[in-house]
């Protein structure tokens, strides 16, 4: 190992040790967590080093997007070889861990869990989509561009950590050999521990401490919330009730839906070569029913999920590290303040559609056409008769979702 990456790592480790959570003897994160914490934010895997994991799933946003110049344009993040970027905006990281196997509820009749936004990350191998969803970026040529599971597995060894992977996964766990598929399925099952950990979830909102009877919503809040579970629907799809066991809610219910979000025409995907978009600026996001064509399943099963996307958590939806920070919202972050989505959420379908897919105030006078219109979801959304008043409320309501809150802030 170079001197440089070497001094790299050891600067990644102590960083991320220095944290209250990581020191000797710290309460919050077992040997496991501590480890996936390690391998999320190690800036050396990738290829060319540089890109965690972390650079597209910041902790002070919510890990989700962490960069606001980018979140105002196309929202979608440059990869570790410039110049290339994927399709979508980064999804929550965190609240997701109970995301089930994706498969197919025939009593509600939809399809359930996975992770990424088309649920490719299934689930099925590791009998953990979390997991599953860990270990993608690191091989995406769009992403951390490693080329294979021996790559990133020899970082590892080269880490500073390496000695607490095998302490946590047993000595000679780090076989960068014939069992390299073995070691990786560990990398994945780390990663996705520090994921679940109280570290990343911990249900420290105004909303969360108003459940426990430790702070009081405003007027404001408690009006947006009777509408979020009401006139407004919201709570369809993002239920805000306890679950099992008295559970905090995660505001999402793991489903798929096409809510008619319009393209972004900032996605810098457009203009990637024909290598990674052979169609160009024709392209369109097929979502859940693009994946469950691509992996073989009828006509009669994927056609109707076409333009569909994961439902995501509202928490900490609105976290942000300023007041000007702007968060990119939707699959393709075409959406840039909440306020602006629930307005579309309550007006989608009646206002006009634009003549031009560039108008300057969509939202305003009309909104641009869906970036898919078939399957489109409009018994949900789209002429919901809520005034501005009841927009605002359900903007404060989602802020009352951000963790950290501390009373009198």
């Amino acid at each position: 190992m170079k001197p440089v990456a070497m001094l790299v790592c050891a600067v990644v480790v102590a960083v991320i040790l220095s944290a209250p959570a990581l020191q000797a003897g710290g309460p919050s994160l077992s040997p496991k967590e501590q480890l996936g914490k390690l391998l999320f934010f190690d800036t050396n895997l990738s290829m060319p080093a540089g890109q965690s994991c972390a650079v597209c799933h910041g902790p002070d946003v919510g890990f989700t997007g962490p960069d606001s110049a980018l979140n105002e344009g196309g929202a979608v993040y440059e990869g570790a070889e410039k110049g290339r970027f994927g399709n979508r905006k980064p999804p929550a990281s965190s609240y997701a861990g109970a995301s089930p196997v994706l498969h197919f509820d025939k009593k509600e009749k939809t399809w359930v869990g996975g992770m990424f936004w088309d649920g490719r990350a299934t689930g099925k191998r590791l009998k953990d989509p979390l997991a599953e969803q860990a270990q993608g970026p690191f091989l995406n040529p769009l992403e951390q561009n490693i080329p294979d599971e021996k790559g990133v597995c020899s970082k590892i060894k080269a880490s500073s950590y390496a000695a607490l992977f095998e302490k946590v996964w047993g000595k000679g766990s780090l076989d960068c050999g014939k069992r390299v598929s073995t070691t990786y399925d560990r990398v994945g099952r780390s990663i996705a521990a520090y994921e679940r950990s109280r570290e990343a979830n911990p249900f420290t909102s105004k909303f969360d401490l108003w459940l426990r009877k430790q702070a009081d919503l405003s007027d404001e809040e408690k009006q947006g919330l009777k509408l979020f579970d009401g006139k407004a629907k919201c709570a369809k799809c993002h239920p805000s009730k306890r679950g099992p066991k008295g559970r905090a809610p995660l505001f999402t219910d793991f489903t798929y839906d096409n809510i008619g979000v319009p393209k972004n025409l900032k996605n810098p995907f457009y203009a990637m070569p024909a290598q990674w978009n052979p169609e160009g600026s024709a392209f369109v996001d097929t979502g859940l029913g693009g994946f469950l064509k691509e992996a073989g399943h009828k006509a009669s099963v994927y056609e109707r999920e076409m333009g569909k996307f994961k439902v995501p958590t509202l928490r900490n939806v609105d976290q942000r590290p300023a007041p000007d920070f702007v968060k990119a919202f939707g699959h393709n972050g075409y959406f840039k303040t909440l306020k602006e989505v629930v307005h579309f959420y309550n007006t989608r379908d009646v206002l006009p559609r634009c003549e031009k897919a560039s108008d300057p105030k969509p939202g305003v006078n009309c909104w641009p056409e869906p970036e898919l219109a078939t399957n489109l979801n409009r018994e949900e959304l789209g002429d919901l008769g809520l005034t501005e008043d009841e927009e605002q409320a359900i903007v404060a309501f989602l802020k009352a979702l951000t963790d950290g809150y501390t009373k009198g802030r």
